[in-house]
């Protein structure tokens, strides 16, 4: 019965040690001000968008929801302004997966907001489908999109200098690949429907999100521009929304101990977004508010420049 006692004491000691030092892991600690400054956070009407969109706005910031459902976005406006105790938060409609979409909230967001410090491209989606411009939802969305909006917002960025660009990627690039010929004759990552292939897709994706912010540090440089990617943590948050019911109530004891709640979450985007004295990082990649290094397949060069190329084509930017 001793040993049995002593067994549980083990199992429960390590258990907590891991939940608490590896888990919850970093937390940024910049003390940073916003009062004057704006800030996009795309995707922020949940997850660790709308955490993001909290802390931000706590700090005095103007704060841009730029989410695609108008019901969802004006629910998390509400709910922003609350926690934040602040007014200065706007909902914004945009839609990633729709290119014109993308250039009517850039127009429509020139127009109306005189600056633009931060940009965080946090949406994400994890499920195969097609655009209404007939590419690969994942690679529409979560890339395309964020593409598109960075380079119509990029000389407002310059002229509110210094300011920092933010894409959110995951540890899931690494696990990813390219097939640029897919991407040419068929405008998407790749097909199939089970849960190896849209896992593979949203891999792939990823793997976009850290390839083009290794060709938009080249670009920024010279200039009052800073970028960078990162990897926020396995998150128990509701990315997985379109997953069956029967996997949500399987894996939900292991989210609830294993991943980081959004508050955790969102650390490494606040590091990245506000941390002092990280602008010779500009391109590099961020994991529990530290910087890591990439495998070689995430800062190919010659990767990185192809994607660049596609993509401008693809969105029709000169």
């Amino acid at each position: 019965m001793l040993a049995v006692i002593l067994l549980v004491a083990v199992v429960l000691g390590v258990s907590y040690t891991f939940h608490h030092f590896v888990v919850k892991g970093q937390k940024c600690m910049s003390k940073a001000k916003l009062h004057g400054k704006t800030v996009i956070v795309t995707g922020s009407n949940t997850g660790i968008g709308k955490t993001t969109a909290i802390d931000l706005a706590k700090r005095g910031a103007r704060v841009i929801l730029a989410c695609r459902c108008k019901q969802r976005g004006e629910t998390a406006l509400q709910e922003v302004r609350n926690e934040s105790g602040s007014n200065q938060v706007v909902f914004m409609q945009l839609d990633l997966g729709s290119l014109k979409s993308v250039r009517s909230f850039a127009e429509t967001f020139l127009k109306s907001e005189p600056r633009l410090d931060i940009l965080i491209n946090n949406a994400g989606i994890c499920m195969q489908g097609q655009t209404e411009d007939g590419f690969g939802l994942m690679f529409g969305v979560n890339h395309l999109g964020h593409f598109l909006l960075t380079n119509l917002l990029l000389d407002r960025l310059k002229e509110c200098g210094p300011s920092r660009i933010v894409n959110v990627s995951s540890m899931a690039h690494n696990f990813g690949k390219i097939d640029f010929d897919c991407l040419n004759s068929h405008k998407t990552l790749g097909f199939g429907t089970s849960s190896y292939r849209v896992f593979q897709v949203y891999c792939d994706s990823k793997l976009c999100n850290v390839l083009f912010n290794h060709e938009l540090a080249k670009r920024l440089q010279g200039t009052s521009v800073t970028c960078y990617t990162l990897h926020p943590g396995a998150i128990s948050s509701d990315l997985g929304r379109n997953t069956s019911s029967v996997l949500h109530v399987v894996l939900k004891p292991v989210t609830t101990f294993f991943f980081k709640n959004t508050i955790q979450g969102c650390q490494t985007t606040l590091h990245c977004a506000l941390q002092e004295g990280i602008e010779h990082l500009s391109g590099r990649y961020f994991s529990n508010c530290t910087v890591r290094e990439l495998y070689a397949k995430a800062k190919d060069d010659a990767a990185a420049k192809k994607l660049w190329e596609i993509s401008e084509r693809f969105c029709g930017l000169p």
